[in-house]
């Protein structure tokens, strides 16, 4: 039975979507789809037309931190600015005058920014020295002096056991210089998702430098050729795992200096690794002494007022997206981490969030068009979410920007000269949840071949999706990687080779490596594994917190245990290895998507063909079969690629060459 229909279903269950004209092409329109309302096109052509009428194009507009925060002139002066729109004053304070706070006052602009020029020392010596301490003081309209952080610093660090976050001037005499070029755009997007923090084994937080030299080279053996950095933007909460952002231009300072973060994206480019930065504009921290929250004194500031700027499970602040400087400020920082830290696109962090008003709470989205038109929808935010993806494909055409959406929006990884939003990828959310609700709720043979074929391939024609069995969600505390569903206790007892083969650790090591498999081949057009569950890494992730004693336990990747002969941890890791080397020898993540030629519910056989391979899978719990007989498109031998037991048939063939009958 052919089943095309399957393969260019939606997310969310529709088809293909049709395409209407509107004026302005060559072809005698821009080809917009009607799934995005053409009167969004045309507001985010006239955001833009904006832009280049009263900043002089997106281009400079999209540069503000080359101006704003504060900046070392060629005479040795220091030039500041700010915009703080509900401040009656603002003032320059810190090492550098004994932190007087009121010796330095701005000048007042219009539109709410404020400027300072502080002329050199008469020795032309900097006025303000690499590694001092600032501070913007702010004078209320009540009367409050409020000390601040500027939102555009570039450093913030904090000491001892200080609860807050000091601004520390970064303007090193010798700053890192680029050795290598970018990578190019991978065909096939393999993505380790990783977290600088808990890279070592060690019960400490560990540095940029310890992922340069001792994390960076596994990336590499292990085939993968994209990394995801997570928890770079300075967070002031290491447990929020870095979405709870309070400076927005910084990176996280607990790993180490921004140079030495420049030199691992650097390596990695050497290594031909793609690197994305997990950038997080869907909302912010609520602090207000080192965070963008109540920086000039009001509520409104950078953030909606009232209850529409708080976002009650997250317990953060919302963006205001219609506002020409917040505009200014998060695609300066989309730029920022692009061109002064050489990473190569993004994924967005709570983009469901964006795109809603209602933020996504309480809406398990059936896929009804009518949930993602109307009211309900932030236009303001998907016009902001166009721009960022016009800005980044613009600067860097080989860019890679993901989404992290539940909902499902039609369109989102559709072309903005579409009518979409712009975006590369999306994440296929739905996969891990399947996965999961499959090892809590069915016993082995009560897995259902359809429904996980559905899910693996329920993706909208050309819109590409990144597959994934698991990623840092299931392995936080209060939940369970699949190693540890499949073999929970047992991994500490009988991962040893010297031990016996049990039925657990049996089934989970085949099991683990047929659900990585078969969601690498058949779930995307890019796969994603978060560090260490290549490996069936043990336990969960908890970061330090009230609640653990602190502690760094559960805090660390146990790479070592892969280096172990005696354990069985490197078995899952080198089929990893071997899963990836594969694809990037056959090239399946781009190829067109498979064609599902089996299904079999009895004998619980799932049989698809892509990129010039047969993929067969044997989930049964008991039986194994032999002279197994399989439809394919074109006759001809099939020699092996590669095979893996649970029972006795899961198996890849390659096709070499092909005959007439």
């Amino acid at each position: 039975m052919l089943l095309h229909h399957l393969a260019v279903q939606q997310e969310v269950g529709s088809l293909q979507p049709r395409r209407v004209l509107s004026p302005g092409s060559d072809h005698g329109g821009t080809v917009i789809s009607d799934l995005q309302s053409p009167e969004l096109y045309k507001k985010f052509n006239e955001t833009l037309n904006n832009i280049g009428e009263n900043e002089g194009g997106i281009d400079k507009f999209s540069r503000g931190y080359e101006s704003f925060g504060v900046h070392r002139c060629a005479d040795g002066g220091l030039y500041c600015k700010e915009w703080a729109p509900g401040a009656e004053g603002v003032f320059l304070t810190g090492d550098f005058n004994d932190w007087n706070p009121f010796s330095y006052p701005y000048k007042k602009l219009d539109y709410g920014k404020w400027e300072l020029y502080i002329p050199p020392k008469q020795n032309k010596s900097q006025l303000v020295p690499h590694g001092s301490k600032l501070k913007v003081v702010i004078r209320s309209k009540s009367g409050e002096i409020l000390y601040r952080i500027s939102p555009w610093a570039k450093y913030v660090t904090r000491e001892g056991e200080n609860v807050n976050y000091d601004w520390t001037h970064w303007d090193p005499e010798h700053p890192y210089k680029f050795k290598h070029s970018r990578p190019k755009k991978p065909r096939g997007v393999r993505i380790y998702e990783s977290h600088v923090g808990i890279s070592s084994y060690e019960g400490k937080i560990a540095s940029y430098k310890h992922f340069t030299y001792n994390v960076l080279p596994r990336i590499k053996d292990l085939g993968y050729n994209c990394i995801q950095m997570m928890a770079i933007m300075e967070h002031a909460y290491y447990a929020s795992f870095g979405y709870q952002i309070t400076s927005f231009f910084a990176a996280s300072s607990r790993y180490g200096t921004p140079e030495e973060l420049k030199e691992l994206v650097d390596t990695a480019h050497s290594m031909g690794i793609t690197v994305l930065l997990d950038v997080v504009h869907s909302h912010a921290s609520k602090n207000s002494e080192d965070g963008l929250n109540m920086f000039d004194g009001t509520d409104s500031c950078y953030f909606h007022s009232g209850p529409r700027g708080n976002h009650d499970l997250w317990d953060s602040r919302l963006f205001i997206y219609s506002s020409w400087e917040v505009l200014r400020f998060l695609l300066s920082n989309i730029r920022w981490w692009l061109e002064e830290y050489g990473f190569d696109g993004f994924r967005f962090d709570g983009v469901t969030s964006m795109l809603y008003h209602h933020h996504g709470m309480g809406q398990a989205f059936s896929g009804d068009y009518h949930e993602y038109f109307g009211l309900q929808v932030d236009e303001d935010a998907l016009i902001y979410l166009m721009l960022a993806n016009h800005l980044v494909h613009t600067l860097y055409p080989n860019s890679i920007t993901i989404a992290e959406d539940v909902s499902g929006m039609p369109a989102l990884c559709s072309p903005i000269s579409q009518g979409g939003v712009g975006f590369d990828y999306r994440l296929a959310m739905a996969i891990p949840d399947k996965w999961i609700q499959l090892l809590k709720e069915f016993k082995d043979e009560d897995w259902n071949m359809g429904n996980i074929v559905y899910t693996l391939t329920n993706r909208r024609y050309l819109e590409k999706c990144i597959a994934y069995a698991e990623s840092h969600d299931q392995a936080l505390v209060g939940d369970k990687t699949l190693a540890f569903w499949l073999m929970d206790a047992e991994m500490y007892t009988n991962m040893s080779v010297l031990t016996p083969f049990t039925p657990v650790i049996d089934r989970g090591i085949q099991l683990h490596k047929m659900i990585r498999l078969i969601t690498h081949a058949l779930g995307g057009e890019g796969y994603l594994n978060f560090m260490g569950n290549e490996f069936g890494h043990p336990e969960w992730l908890d970061f330090p917190r009230k609640g653990n004693n602190e502690s760094y336990h559960y805090a660390r990747r146990q790479f070592h245990l892969t280096d172990d002969d005696l354990l069985r941890y490197k078995f899952l890791n080198n089929f990893d290895r071997d899963m990836n080397k594969l694809e990037e020898r056959c090239g399946w993540l781009s190829a067109p998507q498979a064609f599902v030629s089996e299904k079999h519910e009895g004998n619980k056989i799932i049989a698809f063909e892509r990129a010039g391979l047969v993929f067969i899978f044997n989930f049964h719990p008991s039986k194994s079969y032999t002279d197994y007989r399989v439809g394919t498109t074109l006759p001809g031998k099939y020699p092996f690629v590669a095979s893996e037991c649970y029972c006795l048939l899961s198996i890849i063939y390659y096709i070499i060459e092909t005959k007439k009958d």
